[in-house]
């Protein structure tokens, strides 16, 4: 069997994929805890302790972790979402039990030097800096921010400045201490492996590990509205966001589906009516994501400042379209040829498979067959994509403008109007040409 999977009693889980071809090993450590988790007091702190995770161990500096890992022509790295923060590592073949040790060393024993506080809240700093001078960036903050305000899932990952200047050492710890738990914690390793060899590194490595329990995350309160950003650009980036399933509901992959064929591609309504047809914008996209309660439907352009209502309006009336007669036959199957296709061309990956390993165990609490993913898009029928459009029909939309200048604040005021759920034209709306 090319898969296992095993729990050490402390409830950490080890899984493992043999891909036999390969000569490498992609292995990691995932954690259910991310930003979302994070107090009022702890913005940010999530994606402060992975930066700090590699600047110095009880017997290791920051250049010895680097250098180390790159003496085996290998490669560490991390990454802080919403709800899950990875740390992880590509190695050769026969190289994972250093690969996973040094992963333990930084998880386990970083230092926290005050010095090395000082200088990694710096670099953050400028991370935010660099952020905030992308429009791509930007529009999607102030629309998380709308979606679900006063809440850690509505706030960026990054922290604020301000946030960052105050955490020190003994925040840092005491997150560790709170999420940090075996039982919210997955290693997953694909490729030139053996599962008994993982299984035996990770119990010597993290056996010792106390299990408990973190206690539950607060649930996401959708509200929706407006907001904008006063500078100028020179294109007007428009963002609108409408709720949609978490990936725990079985019309998740309704909601794919429907992505793919709404913005997914250049065969896409919006591209073939907005970018095609009108040329009002050279790229536009949908995007659709969840979490464990709650998800997005997202559509992002970018265009003329004069332009933004125009597009927005035909993004309404593409909208309100399938939700009155639902998506064509050819349509419908180019979505699932894209999402099955994209599917199993990054499971070609090691990379990608443990990583889809271990967010499937934090998830789901098991593995999920591929057919079993692939059977899901391909029962999805025409009227689930029309009902889906109904009920994103029914929601209020949060919708971010900025670039515009002193007028964004009224385009996405008035962009959030034509999504109304109260608007009972919308579904025959039309737009001259």
């Amino acid at each position: 069997m090319s898969t296992e999977l095993t729990m050490l009693p402390n409830g950490l889980r080890v899984v493992t994929h043999a891909m036999p071809n390969l000569a490498t090993v992609s292995l990691g450590i995932w954690i259910d805890v991310g930003s979302r988790h994070e107090r009022d007091d702890e913005h940010g702190l999530a994606h402060f302790l992975e930066h700090m995770a590699f600047k110095g161990t009880k017997k290791r500096s920051a250049r010895a972790i680097a250098e180390e890992i790159e003496s085996l022509g290998g490669d560490l790295n991390a990454a802080t979402g919403l709800d899950t923060t990875a740390y992880y590592a590509r190695i050769l073949a026969g190289d994972e039990g250093v690969a996973l040790e040094m992963l333990a060393d930084i998880l386990l024993n970083s230092k926290f030097a005050p010095e090395d506080l000082n200088r990694e809240r710096v670099v953050i700093q400028q991370e935010i800096a660099s952020t905030d001078d992308n429009p791509d960036d930007v529009v999607f903050d102030l629309m998380q921010g709308v979606a679900f305000p006063d809440q850690a899932l509505g706030r960026p990952i990054l922290g604020t400045k301000a946030s960052v200047a105050r955490f020190g050492a003994s925040e840092l710890r005491s997150y560790l201490r709170t999420h940090y738990l075996p039982d919210s914690m997955v290693v997953s390793a694909s490729g030139a492996v053996r599962h008994a060899d993982i299984v035996r590194h990770a119990e010597a490595l993290f056996g010792g590990l106390t299990p408990g329990r973190r206690g539950d995350e607060s649930q996401a309160h959708y509200r929706g509205g407006s907001a904008a950003l006063g500078k100028t650009f020179e294109q007007s980036h428009v963002l609108i966001g409408l709720p949609s399933p978490s990936y725990l509901d079985p019309a998740f992959y309704a909601a794919q589906v429907f992505s793919g064929l709404f913005g997914g591609g250049m065969s896409s309504r919006l591209f073939q009516e907005i970018r095609e047809d009108r040329g009002l914008c050279y790229s536009i996209y949908s995007t659709v994501w969840g979490v464990r309660d709650t998800g997005m439907l997202a559509v992002h352009a970018a265009t003329g400042a004069d332009m933004v209502e125009e597009l927005s309006a035909v993004v309404a009336q593409e909208l309100g379209a399938l939700a009155k007669s639902g998506p064509t036959d050819a349509e419908l199957l180019r979505s699932k040829a894209q999402i099955k296709a994209g599917l199993l061309m990054a499971l070609e990956s090691s990379a990608v498979y443990t990583e889809q390993m271990a967010r499937q165990l934090l998830a789901h609490g098991r593995l999920v067959e591929v057919s079993e993913l692939v059977n899901a898009v391909e029962n999805v029928g025409p009227d689930d994509v029309k009902a889906f459009a109904g009920r994103l029909m029914g929601e209020t939309a949060s919708v971010a403008v900025l670039g515009s200048g002193k007028k964004s604040a009224g385009q996405a005021a008035r962009v959030a109007a034509m999504f109304n759920p109260m608007s009972a034209q919308l579904a025959d709306a039309q737009v001259s040409r």
